[in-house]
Order: structure tokens, then sequence, then C-alpha cells
């Protein structure tokens, strides 16, 4: 295929702008190339983040929880074949020092492959319109369009059995937050963990830890219908902090301190409860996006005294060719409930259903084609 292919995409032309629906072209597939029809794709906090005003080119076509069938690949793909259901993930070298640890989500190229709008080999666009182009490659996908262009590494193959249109989601949110649990703080059968922020990422974070027999699970979040689902999918216990001020004591009172913690809402006060929740040796995981300005509000003495560590986590310590399909296993198995996160919407409606996520009416939207 040499050919560029038409296509319709959601544009954001400048910050704060809405998504408007245009006529593109994508450029065929290069040798590491993937092309792929869409079949669904996520939105994620971070499509709105950049909508809104976190620093990317602009205009540009964003989405990065894509998932479809495969239509063409480059000359030198060999691990993807025309006709294969697909999801999309961030894009790694596959070279530097932890890629080849297994440890993609922290590539010492990450942020430039994932968000500068265009390919990092050569500076080139994926996405034109009228012979100009458009940033795209969104984590080397920009998703929200009939067709995407990604690279091999970024594409997991998957199972035909599986309802393809929701699988976009296991490529960053759900990934991010299952990954947490599991991958990065390592949460084992029996073992606590408290999850600030009920949300996508805090809820799969549940499932994560569900998933592999934790004990205790307590989920704090403001929402009635985000508690209510978090005891839906095995919460032992939520809390209302709007209800319940000091959810520090409220934790301690429920189960005497956790094993582990996630914040998922970037919030310093939330942080600070969170250290002091920890039992000894505890670990908090920090997901949220913080204010520019915030630092980590912990006491260190109290952190030397127990042996806390407290860390930033990037897509769940994932290898998404790994970790997708471990997913998805679960999820065949009974043990993984996802897509009780989602909603569907028409691709037409990606307003509407960014705007029905920011309003807390649906945990993970979900676009259809």
């Amino acid at each position: 295929m040499t050919a560029n292919i038409a296509a319709r995409a959601a544009i954001v032309r400048e910050v704060g702008a809405p998504w408007t629906i245009e006529n593109v072209e994508i450029s065929a597939p290069r040798a590491d190339e993937v092309l792929i029809k869409m079949v669904g794709t996520g939105i994620c906090h971070t499509d709105t983040a950049c909508r809104t005003g976190f620093p990317v080119p602009m205009p540009i076509v964003l989405g990065h929880e894509g998932s479809g069938i495969v239509e063409a690949i480059g000359s030198g793909v060999t691990k993807v074949k025309v006709g294969d259901h697909v999801v999309l993930s961030f894009d790694s070298c596959g070279e530097c020092l932890n890629c080849n640890k297994d440890q993609p989500a922290y590539c010492y190229t990450f942020y430039p492959r994932n968000l500068a709008g265009v390919r990092a080999s050569d500076g080139s666009a994926q996405i034109t319109q009228d012979g100009k182009p458009i940033n795209g490659l969104f984590f080397c996908q920009s998703s929200f369009a009939t067709y995407a262009l990604a690279r091999e590494l970024n594409t997991v193959v998957m199972d035909k059995a599986l309802p393809l249109d929701i699988l976009g989601p296991l490529g960053c949110g759900i990934q991010t937050g299952a990954g947490a649990a599991v991958n990065a703080l390592g949460i084992l059968p029996g073992e606590s963990l408290a999850i600030f922020g009920g949300g996508a990422v805090g809820l799969s974070a549940l499932l994560g830890a569900r998933a592999v027999d934790a004990g205790a699970v307590i989920v704090v979040e403001p929402q009635a219908g985000r508690r209510a689902l978090a005891l839906e999918l095995g919460a032992t216990h939520v809390i209302d902090p709007k209800e319940t001020p000091d959810t520090l004591a409220k934790i301690k009172e429920l189960v005497g301190g956790v094993n582990y913690a996630l914040d998922t809402t970037g919030i310093p006060a939330v942080m600070a409860a969170a250290v002091e929740a920890l039992l000894p040796k505890g670990v908090l995981g920090l997901l949220g996006v913080p204010p520019p300005e915030a630092t980590v509000p912990a006491n260190m003495m109290s952190m030397l005294i127990r042996g806390i560590t407290v860390r930033y986590i990037v897509e769940g310590d994932a290898d998404p060719q790994e970790f997708i399909p471990r997913m998805a296993g679960w999820y065949k198995a009974g043990k993984f409930p996802f897509d009780k996160l989602i909603g569907k919407f028409p691709f037409d409606q990606i307003n509407e259903a960014a705007h029905a996520a920011e309003k807390g009416g649906v945990i993970k939207p979900v676009l259809i084609f």
C-alpha cells in the first residue's frame, strides 16, 4: 500500500476548543508501521488534559486507547498480520536500558515518542489535510480517527473471541490502574490496599487487586455512584471523604492500616493521608497529576520509622505485549469485569462523551466507529 488513506478524525485546533470531526488523510505504513481500521477507542483523562492545556502541539488528533482490525502492514512487520484484532498502547524505543529490562513505560525517549505529534524517526507527520500536516501519532496512534497508524512495537494482537469494540482502554487507563496494583506494587494474596479516587484508574486498580486475590481493598471516593460500583467490583470498604473528612482515622479504624496505597487524585493533602495510612514497609504509588508547584507532603521521620516508599508509577509499570493479554485472560476467566466501567458513545458524540466523563456520568467512555 503506497497511497494515503482517506479518514475522518476528531481534531483539536486550539487549547480548550471542542473536538471537530474533519476529513483527513493518513499516510501508508512505513516498514515498521501498522495501519488499523478503528473499531473503538477510549477517552482517557490525558486526552482531555491535552485538549485543555497540557502542552502538545496543535492542531492535533488525540486518542490513545484504540482497538481495531489491521488493514495493512509495513515491509518489516513480522508479528502482526492483516486481519488481526489489535489493541494499541504507548510507544517506546525498544533499545534503551529500561526497554531492555522490560520496562518500556520508562523508555528514555517516552515523551518525544508519545507526545511530540510527529514521527520520532524523522519528524514527519502521518496525518495531513489538504496537503498540510496535522499533528498526530499521539501515543503513536492518534486513535480519534477512523484509521490509525501505529508501530508494530505498540500494537498488541488479541484473541478474536473478545469484544473488540471495548478493548481499547486496556492499552492505557485500565492498564495504568491494574498494573499499578499488580506490577508496580506487586500486591499479593491477602495484602491490603487503599485507593484514593474511584475513577477509571482507581477502579481498574481495584479490579487488578481482586484478580490476584488481594485482601482488604478500601476505595475513598466522594461520588456515591462510584462508591456503589466499587463495592460491586469487590471493594471491602468504601469511604466518602465529604462525610468522613478524617479518612486516615477511618482507614485505621477499619483495618488498622494498609500494606499499599494508590493516589489517583494528585491532591497533596490526599497524598499526606495516604502516606500515614501505610503499615511498616508500606508503599504509596502516585498516579494523579499534581499541581505544578506541589511537593510531596510527607513527614520524613514518620516515613523513616516505618520504612515507607513513595514512588510515581507510569503506565502501570506494564509491558503492553505481556500485560494486556494477561488482563484479557482475567476477563475471559470472569476475574476482571472491566466492561462494567465502560459507557459506549458514537464517534461523532466525542464532545458529549468527554463531558459525561468529566461530570462523572460515565467512568470510561468508549467511542464506537
